[in-house]
Order: C-alpha cells, then sequence, then structure tokens
C-alpha cells in the first residue's frame, strides 16, 4: 500500500505492509524506498508517530544511501571497491596470476584471476562463486549452533538460492533455503534468520504461538531484524 508522509518542509512516499507482527519497523533500501510494517489493524495515527520519532534517523539513512548510490549499485569488480562479508567491509584487491580464485588475506579481499584484471564480468562470476561457496559452509556452521536451541531429533539440510525479498524459506522438517545474499550480513543476523526458519519446524503460520518461540529462543530478535534490513536488504 503507498502512502505519504510529510514532516515540515518533506514529503516521503512510503510502501505500509501490515504484517502478523507486535511492533512498527521502518526500512530504508539502498534504492531510497522506505518500508514501513506495521501490526495488523493498527491506526494512521500511530504509524505517523511513529515515523515523526524517527524522522532523524530516516533523514541520516536517505543521505547516506543518497549519496553512495551509485557506488552500491555500479560495481566494476576492480581492484579498490568494498565488499560486504560476514558483516564488514573488505576492500578487493585484484590481481593477475595463472590461476583464477579468491582468498581473505590480511583483512583484504584478493581475486586472482588469469583473464583481465579490468575483466569485470569474469571477476563478478569468481567473486559469486566464492561467497556462494563461503555461504553453504558458514550457514552450516551456524546452523550446527543454533538448532542446540531447540529440542529436535534431526538436523535439516540447507540449501542457498538468490531471493528478492525473502532471507528465508521453511521447506519442510528436512530441508529450509536460504538467501545467498545473507553470507554479507554478520553472523547475528544470519543466527535470526536460521532461528526464525527453525520455528516454523513447530509453527508454520506466523502466529502469535510462532512469535513467542521465537522470542525465546532469539530475544532481541526484532533489533537484529531491523539492522538486517536497514543494512543489507
Amino acid at each position: 500500500m503507498k502512502k505519504q508522509f510529510q514532516y515540515g518542509k518533506y514529503l516521503y512516499d512510503y510502501v505500509l505492509k501490515f504484517e502478523a507482527r507486535k511492533t512498527l519497523s521502518l526500512t530504508v533500501t539502498p534504492d531510497i524506498e522506505l518500508i514501513v510494517k506495521a501490526p495488523i489493524k493498527t491506526e494512521q495515527e500511530r504509524i505517523e508517530l511513529f515515523l515523526r520519532k524517527k524522522w532523524l534517523w530516516l533523514e541520516k539513512q536517505v543521505k547516506y544511501f543518497s549519496r553512495f548510490k551509485k557506488k552500491i549499485y555500479r560495481r566494476e569488480y576492480v581492484s579498490g571497491e568494498n565488499l560486504l562479508y560476514l558483516g564488514r567491509q573488505y576492500q578487493l584487491i585484484v590481481e593477475r596470476g595463472k590461476e583464477s580464485g579468491v582468498s581473505l588475506q590480511r583483512g583484504k579481499l584478493v581475486l586472482t584471476t588469469n583473464s583481465g584484471v579490468t575483466d569485470s564480468e569474469v571477476n563478478k562470476r569468481l567473486l559469486r562463486q566464492w561467497f556462494r561457496e563461503r555461504a553453504l559452509s558458514v550457514f552450516n556452521d551456524r546452523l550446527a549452533i543454533v538448532i542446540d536451541k531447540f529440542e529436535y531429533k534431526n538436523q535439516p539440510t540447507i540449501s542457498i538460492k538468490s531471493m528478492e525479498k525473502r532471507w528465508g524459506s521453511f521447506v519442510d522438517q528436512k530441508r529450509i533455503i536460504l538467501n545467498d545474499k545473507l553470507i554479507h550480513a554478520s553472523k547475528d543476523c544470519i543466527d535470526y534468520v536460521v532461528i526464525h526458519e527453525l520455528c516454523h519446524f513447530k509453527y508454520k503460520k506466523h502466529s502469535n504461538a510462532f512469535y513467542r518461540l521465537l522470542t525465546e529462543r532469539c530475544p532481541d530478535w526484532e533489533k537484529v531484524k531491523e539492522k538486517l534490513e536497514a543494512r543489507y536488504l
């Protein structure tokens, strides 16, 4: 649902989504889309008050993404660019070599290529492959840790997939799917998504019982979710 919010001389367009949740949240995406998520049947007056209280943060986010928008969306995948891995920025270094590959070296993300060092498509493909391999390894490591919060007899398998609007998906008792982009987020964000999907093993819908279980297993999930959507969406 498209809505508008005015604060003084400023006018913002935003998308309003009603969900089975307890609190209001505001996300500013890197392409400067404002998304407000609210509990079902929330009155517009409450939403307006929430946005007024969040105005300083909102302006800060809008200015930040306005400044870096071109940098974020027009990557050339060449030396000097910064890439996120597990919530931390790493400078990309592209070097010529006999064999192609990617590795972390002294706080740098080093890409060795037997193609041209400025070949963006080749560099992009190598980086995507490396990130997907790391994603499968890291996600399984985090699953092995957080599943101890539950009393499930069997550990599900993890699949990774490129998804535009979801961080994770519950398939059945044997498998969950995680967004491959989640590898760019910090470990607490990854843990939250995994725990969220594990809660679906007991409650398929986002019911009150589901959120009670989620809160028990991940008490600060709302703050982590907001960070995930604000920084990595």
